[in-house]
């Protein structure tokens, strides 16, 4: 529809009215945050369905950008940026439940009257997809939660200004993080390689115009109005690394979630980038309906992202952003769905669970994943955790439940009983068949294992910790002890060998055998392959033969559906993501070093572009290096001939003056287009 005039949408702006519809999502919102503060190792969901096979509603999916939006501003190193917020966009017209079959879509304004953001256009601006799923549990959309305003000038928008260092803000009022390496106008280091030494400075960031322009269209009835209550990224961080620096304590890690973190801080940095932010929700495995069955079981979650990237598909015409370039980031759990998503795009298994959503019938591939941490190819994850850390009989066991959206974390900690190391050696012994059978090769040389778990590809995991620990010392000699590592060797500046098993003993195993399809059904894997009427089952033929409880067995079809191995092969080149950035914590016991090394191998093997590398003294986390996932967004996304003119948003208003971006004004801030230096595209890193 036409923008109408300025004296019109201020008034409109400033009355933001939803309707009735808006009424009654607030109802509802308020039921749901009584829901979440009782809610420990059940989400009932205030908008839960009768039954499992309950499918209402009849939302439109057609996406209207002048329609159904708020503004809200946010300040990215120390800029402005005002944003439209599209909040709680059901995805598809029948859903379960619309609290979590919903999104958060937020586009830059600047896209709104013709400019350009870091070399990118309403047209070509790619899609950053992150997820808040951890554990598999439901998860709502992402919120970015700025400062909603009344304007699109970023002049007129006031943040308060950062705290001294040793103070904080008063309360209710945003803070800022402390200053990253962009802020200080230092270039992001290349993707694979450590921040700059302590000390170092780079130069003083160039003043930035920020975009200005008319005010925006208000908000029109029809789609689901705002709700309160948001998905926030889990708190995933396993305990940090037990030394550090010599005569230091040890040191916060990479990685790890402090109080009072920005879990935004991917959004926020995508949108500083130019690009088109969307956070999808989903069901996840606890929910359950009225009637007591279930129905956020797998396939759930990877069926609702499908549904998301298909509504986007559909709405490329009329909305911003390019959804032949949306690129998928998640962590754990998150990371899984993610890799999972862009390994089966357009994959018939998935077609009847769509249908019933009724999903926007179009393509759900993706163009590019990034995964953190991935617990992924569960049905041999088993097998794989055993290979690493058989042997190695003291634990510190993890249980991991919900809490108002929050991953939570408790730690127990014991030794292997004699059965359990029985079953260890057993499960271990599985492991080198199923490697084998994948015929992995890594520059030309097949990877493979004997029957006691040795081998190429076993030297080939301890290169990549090899690859990992030489970045960590390049970058920092002199904080970089090799006494605090007695599984390297380090000479004359150079890591020359890891020993894998001596590795595993110093990090220690997180979880008792079996790790994933627990012989108690007792595991978060095991809740995620229950049915809607049974709330746990097994997966694997190992813990079905071996159960310790009366059980059934998880649908081999539906456990196929959620394992990405699957699916990749050159036949599907055009359903499988093209460009993957794989990382996983040198300190990450949540899922075995092989687990990540198989899919970043079966990827390349197949002929797609992948980077994989394990994060130095990293736990079990995500978006702890944003300077590098950005570099390498920009250069898999950055067009490289002349960009053309937005044809896009065809009843944008007419650019008044320099304010509304007319010829000759000054371009939103941003890095101006200028691509940063190429990214290596392969697994073996830089």
């Amino acid at each position: 529809m036409a923008l109408t005039s300025a004296a019109a949408l201020a008034m409109m702006l400033t009355t933001n009215t939803f309707a009735e519809t808006n009424t009654q999502q607030q109802n509802t919102n308020s039921n749901q945050q009584n829901t979440n503060n009782n809610q420990q190792n059940k989400n009932k969901s205030a908008t839960a369905p009768a039954t499992a096979e309950t499918f209402s509603g009849n939302y439109s999916l057609q996406f209207d950008p002048n329609a159904n939006y708020t503004l809200q501003a946010i300040q990215v190193h120390g800029r402005v940026i005002i944003v439209r917020a599209y909040e709680n966009v059901v995805y598809v017209a029948h859903p379960q439940d619309p609290t979590y079959e919903s999104m958060n879509i937020y586009i830059p304004q600047a896209y709104f009257y013709g400019q350009e953001i870091n070399g990118y256009t309403v047209d070509t601006a790619p899609i950053f997809m992150p997820n808040a799923i951890g554990g598999y549990m439901p998860a709502t959309p992402m919120q970015l939660g700025g400062m909603q305003v009344n304007t699109t000038d970023p002049t007129e928008v006031k943040f308060p200004p950062p705290p001294r260092p040793g103070k904080q803000h008063a309360k209710g009022q945003p803070g800022q993080q402390p200053a990253t390496q962009a802020q200080q106008g230092q270039q992001p280091p290349a993707d694979g390689q450590q921040p700059p030494a302590d000390g170092q400075q780079g130069q003083k960031p160039a003043d930035a115009n920020a975009q200005q322009g008319q005010k925006p269209a208000d908000a029109k009835h029809g789609q689901r109005p705002a709700d309160a209550k948001h998905g926030q990224r889990p708190a995933d961080a396993n305990q940090g690394p037990r030394h550090g620096a010599k005569g230091q304590p040890p040191m916060p890690q990479r990685g790890e979630r402090r109080q009072g973190e920005d879990r935004t801080a991917a959004m926020k940095e995508a949108l500083a980038k130019g690009m088109i932010v969307v956070s999808p929700g989903a069901r996840g495995r606890t929910l359950e309906a009225q009637d007591g069955s279930y129905y956020g079981k797998a396939p759930a979650a990877i069926v609702d992202l499908k549904a998301a990237v298909r509504y986007l598909h559909a709405n490329d015409k009329v909305m911003p952003g390019d959804a032949n370039k949306i690129i998928a980031n998640g962590t754990s759990a998150g990371g899984a769905l993610s890799a999972l998503l862009g390994a089966t795009g357009n994959q018939q298994a998935y077609e009847p669970y769509l249908k019933q959503l009724g999903a926007a019938d179009a393509s759900d591939a993706i163009f590019a994943v990034s995964a953190y941490a991935p617990i992924t190819n569960l049905d041999h994850a088993d097998a794989a955790y055993e290979w690493l850390f058989n042997g190695v009989n003291n634990y510190k066991a993890i249980k991991v439940s919900m809490l108002d959206y929050n991953v939570q974390r408790t730690y127990t900690n014991g030794t292997l009983t004699e059965e359990q190391q029985k079953v260890s050696d057993q499960l271990k012994a599985l492991f080198p068949e199923y490697l084998n059978s994948l015929n992995l090769k890594a520059n030309g040389t097949n990877l493979t294992l004997d029957s006691n778990g040795n081998g190429s590809f076993k030297q080939y995991v301890a290169d990549k910790l090899k690859e990992s620990a030489q970045r960590a010392y390049d970058a920092h000699p002199r904080h970089f002890h090799v006494a605090e590592y007695p599984w390297l060797t380090l000479k004359g500046g150079k890591v020359t060998s890891v020993d894998l098993d001596k590795y595993a003993q110093w990090v220690e195993r997180q979880k008792t055998p079996p790790a994933f399809d627990g012989l108690d059904l007792s595991t978060g894997e095991n809740n995620l392959f229950g049915n809607a009427k049974t709330n746990n089952q097994h997966f694997t033929k190992y813990a079905y033969d071996n159960s310790k409880v009366s059980s059934s067995m998880a649908d081999p079809e539906v456990v196929k559906m959620m394992n990405p191995m699957y699916y990749i092969d050159s036949s599907n080149k055009p359903g499988v993501a093209e460009y993957w950035r794989i990382r996983h914590g040198s300190l990450d016991k949540d899922t075995s070093l092989a687990i990540p090394t198989m899919l970043a191998l079966k990827l390349e093997n197949n002929g797609y572009d992948v980077n994989f590398q394990f994060a130095w003294n990293t736990p079990h986390s995500g978006d702890y290096d944003l300077p590098q996932l950005f570099a390498w967004i920009e250069n898999i996304t950055k067009p490289q001939d002349q960009l053309k003119r937005p044809e896009k948003l065809e009843n944008r208003p007419e650019p008044q003056g320099p304010e509304a971006g007319a010829p000759g004004a000054p371009a939103p801030a941003g890095d101006q287009g200028q691509a940063p230096a190429q990214a290596p595209a392969t697994s073996e890193g830089n």
